[in-house]
């Protein structure tokens, strides 16, 4: 996966980031009552203005992403003076209320999340194959507190066409991948992108806590 993800930076490759922020966490973010002093982790953040927003908001954000050529394009194209340091195997970006972590979300542990309480993923589950997505989602689980609050956006292909990323994602995958951790709510459906077929669904999740879990 990620030698893909470091081509598709390198050749312009990125349909996949919108130039606007994306309306289904405009429409529920709010509705999920984070406090706005909680750390919202964003996996696989790109340089997704949907960052930008929610520090508008209030929080600290904590983007995680391999490809430094989006980390650097997000910096760019914001305002303010930035800090840079090394932590363990990831170089850290700072601007404004915007952490930005390069490096491999699996090697990013619960030791480096004690600020997190939150969490937004618009295009880290579905940029994982089937393989990694069952030791993302427990991965995600680990890094986060009883009673952490999120949005995750899942999407659906056209029947027959298996191809990716991004990848398809059903709803009954979306239940068998989170609800061991998490109580879900299935938000929305969105309509079919012309051209493409494509459908997002989203989510809403809530950590469970140790007497929580649902088997």
């Amino acid at each position: 996966m990620s030698d893909e993800w470091f081509k598709r930076w390198e050749e312009g490759r990125i349909g996949f980031h919108r130039t606007q922020v994306h309306p289904a966490l405009v429409r529920y973010w709010p509705e999920l009552q984070v406090p706005p002093t909680s750390g919202v982790l964003v996996p696989l953040c790109g340089k997704s203005l949907d960052m930008r927003w929610l520090a508008k908001q209030g929080y600290p954000v904590l983007g995680i992403e391999l490809a430094s050529q989006a980390i650097e394009q997000f910096l760019a194209d914001g305002e303010g003076e930035i800090s840079r340091y090394r932590h363990n195997s990831f170089d850290v970006s700072r601007q404004g209320s915007v952490e930005l972590w390069c490096g491999d979300i699996f090697h990013f542990h619960i030791r480096e999340a004690a600020r997190v309480g939150a969490f937004y993923d618009r295009a880290a589950l579905v940029a994982l194959p089937e393989a990694a997505r069952q030791r993302y989602a427990f991965h995600l689980a680990q890094l986060l507190p009883p009673g952490a609050k999120g949005l995750v956006v899942g999407l659906t292909r056209p029947a027959g066409d298996a191809g990716g990323p991004p990848y398809s994602v059903s709803h009954a995958e979306m239940e068998q991948l989170f609800a061991p951790n998490f109580r879900l709510e299935h938000l929305s459906d969105g309509a079919e992108e012309p051209g493409s077929g494509f459908r997002e669904h989203v989510w809403s999740l809530v950590r469970r806590g140790p007497q929580q879990r649902a088997f």
